[in-house]
C-alpha cells in the first residue's frame, strides 16, 4: 500500500483564525489491546519540561497495550525520539541520534522507529527526515500524539510508513493515559500553545496557539495526584500568566487558578514558564500568601536592552521588567529568581550587552539559562542581518555566565547555617552514596545517609555552600 503523507506547513501552522478550542477525551480502542504483549520500547526525550511531561502520555499509551518500558535501546521492539525545536544544537543531535538507527531497522524488519515532537512540526525537518532517513516509520507532532497507537498499527498491519504532521492551531484531549516517570513528583498541563511570537522562537509554529484547560480538569487531576501521595506539582505552559484569557470571558485567570490550587492538599506548587508582560499584581499577591506556592520564580528576560527586547517583540522594557522583579521582591522577601537570557541576537551590541549585564546585576538572579542566539528556519529573526562574529558571541557568553554564577553563588550562601525543608528525590548524579533533593526556593541539596527518605520531605541542616549546590545533615 502507498504511504500517505499529511506534512507540515509553516504559513498554515503561523496562522491564528480565532477557531474555538475543542476539548474531548480519549478513547481506548480494543483493536489495538495487547498490541505491545511481550514488545519493549524505549523513549528519548529532548527539550523542556512539556516535551517530558509528553513523552510520559507516549508512555502511558504504550503500557495501555502491553508494551513494557526498557533503558536498553538494543532490545526495544520500537523507540520513540520525542524531539525539541529550540535551538540548532538540539536539532543536529537529533538527527546524530536517528542515524545510529539506520542499522538496527536494515537488519529488524520488525522494528518500528517514531520521530515525534516540535522538530516533526519544521517544514524543512520532514523534508530531509523523508529524502535522507528512510528507515523512520512514523513521523508525527505535537497536535496527534495521542493517535500513536493508531500509527503504529498501520506500520505493524499495512507495512507503510506513516506522516502526519498537524499545522493546525490545536485542540485539547483529556484522560490520556499517562505513565508518570516519578511516584512524587508530576507535571501538570494546565495550557498549550503559545501566541507570543517572538521574533526568534519557533514554538508558536509548533505547539499551535494559546489553549487553556477547563479549570475543573485541573483541579481533579492535582486532587487525584495528591491522592495518590504525591509531594509536588509543576504546572506547565508556554505562558502560563496568560492562563484563562481564551476561556469564557477571561475573568478566570492564573492568579484564580493558583487560588484554587492552595485548597488543594498537595505539599508543593511550582508553575514554568511566565511571560513578563503577564505578570498581573493579583498573581503576586496570590503567591504572597506562599502556603503550597513555592518561593521561586522563573522569569525569563532575554536582554537588558529596549532595544533587542523591541527586536525580540517580547512587549515590555526593561524598565518594566526591573519594577515588576521588585515588586516581587517587596511581596515575597525570600524569593528565588531565576531567568533565560539570550547572548549575540542580531544587532546586539557592546552597549546593548552592557545593558543585559547591568540588569542581571541590579535583579539579584539567582541562576540563568544563558544561550546564543540560535537562529530558526521560518522564524522572523532568522532573516535578520548578524555581523556579530562567533568569537564575540562565545566572549559575551562567558562574561554574562560569570556574572550568573556569582548570583547563582551568593544566592545558595544565604542558606548556610539554616535548616530547610528537602524533598528527596534520590541518589545524586555525580555520587551514589549521595542524596539529592530540593528545597521550596528550588535549590539542589545533597545529604548523606538518605536513602530512606526517598519520595519524602525532610529537614536539612545546610553546612555547605557551594556554587550550584547545598549540602547538609539530616535533622533528627
Amino acid at each position: 500500500m502507498e504511504d500517505q503523507y499529511q506534512k507540515p506547513v509553516l504559513g498554515q501552522a503561523r496562522k491564528r483564525r480565532g477557531n474555538e478550542t475543542q476539548t474531548f477525551a480519549y478513547e481506548e480502542k480494543s483493536i489495538y489491546a495487547g498490541m505491545g504483549n511481550g514488545k519493549h520500547y524505549y523513549i528519548q526525550t529532548h527539550g523542556c519540561q512539556g516535551n517530558e511531561a509528553d513523552s510520559e502520555k507516549l508512555k502511558g499509551l504504550l503500557e495501555s497495550v502491553g508494551y513494557v518500558e526498557t533503558m536498553d535501546e538494543e532490545i526495544a521492539d520500537l523507540v520513540i525520539i520525542n524531539t525539541c525545536a529550540i535551538r540548532e544544537h538540539a536539532e543536529a543531535k537529533v538527527f546524530g541520534e536517528i542515524g545510529r538507527f539506520k542499522k538496527r531497522r536494515r537488519e529488524n524488519k520488525d522494528f518500528i522507529l517514531a520521530i515525534g515532537g516540535c522538530m516533526s512540526q519544521e517544514e524543512v525537518v520532514v523534508e530531509r527526515l523523508l529524502k535522507t532517513y528512510r528507515h523512520v516509520d512514523i513521523i508525527f507532532g505535537t497536535h496527534n500524539l495521542h493517535r500513536l497507537l493508531e500509527f503504529i498499527h498501520v506500520v505493524m498491519v499495512e507495512k507503510r510508513r506513516v506522516v502526519e504532521v498537524l499545522s493546525v492551531e490545536g485542540d485539547i484531549v483529556e484522560n490520556v493515559p499517562t505513565a508518570r516517570d516519578s511516584r512524587f513528583k508530576a507535571w501538570v498541563n494546565i495550557m498549550y500553545g503559545c501566541d507570543e511570537f517572538c521574533t526568534y522562537c519557533i514554538v508558536p509554529y509548533t505547539r499551535g496557539k494559546e489553549r487553556s484547560r477547563r479549570p475543573h480538569h485541573i483541579l481533579e487531576e492535582i486532587h487525584n495526584l495528591a491522592n495518590q501521595g504525591y509531594q509536588e506539582v509543576t504546572l506547565l505552559g508556554q505562558n502560563v500568566n496568560s492562563y484563562g484569557l481564551d476561556l469564557d470571558d477571561g475573568s478566570y485567570g492564573f492568579a484564580e487558578l493558583l487560588e484554587a490550587i492552595q485548597h488543594i492538599s498537595i505539599p508543593r506548587v511550582r508553575f514554568t514558564t511566565s511571560h513578563p508582560k503577564d505578570f498581573s499584581d493579583k498573581l503576586i499577591e496570590v503567591l504572597s500568601r506562599k502556603g503550597n506556592l513555592m518561593p521561586y520564580i522563573h522569569l525569563p528576560v532575554q536582554s537588558g536592552s529596549n532595544v533587542i527586547l523591541e527586536r525580540m517583540n517580547r512587549k515590555y522594557t526593561q524598565e518594566e521588567y526591573r519594577l515588576l522583579v521588585q515588586k516581587i521582591r517587596n511581596a515575597i522577601p525570600d524569593v528565588s529568581i531565576t531567568t533565560d537570557i539570550i547572548v549575540g541576537f542580531p544587532g546586539e551590541t557592546e552597549e546593548d550587552f552592557e545593558n543585559t549585564l547591568n540588569l542581571v546585576e541590579q535583579c539579584g538572579f539567582e541562576g540563568a539559562y544563558t544561550f546564543i542566539f540560535s537562529p530558526r528556519a521560518g522564524t522572523p529573526a532568522a532573516k535578520y542581518p548578524d555581523t556579530l562574529s562567533m568569537a564575540e558571541k562565545k566572549r559575551r557568553l562567558l562574561t554574562l555566565n560569570q556574572l550568573v554564577n556569582e548570583g547563582f553563588a551568593k544566592g545558595n550562601q544565604r542558606f548556610l547555617g539554616e535548616t530547610v525543608e528537602v524533598l528527596i528525590e534520590g541518589p545524586s548524579k555525580t555520587d551514589p552514596n549521595t542524596w539529592s533533593g530540593y528545597t521550596p526556593h528550588n535549590k539542589l541539596v545533597h545529604v548523606k545517609n538518605g536513602e530512606s527518605y526517598i519520595g519524602k520531605r525532610v529537614f536539612v541542616k545546610i553546612n555547605v555552600a557551594k556554587t550550584w549546590s547545598l549540602e547538609g545533615e539530616i535533622c533528627g
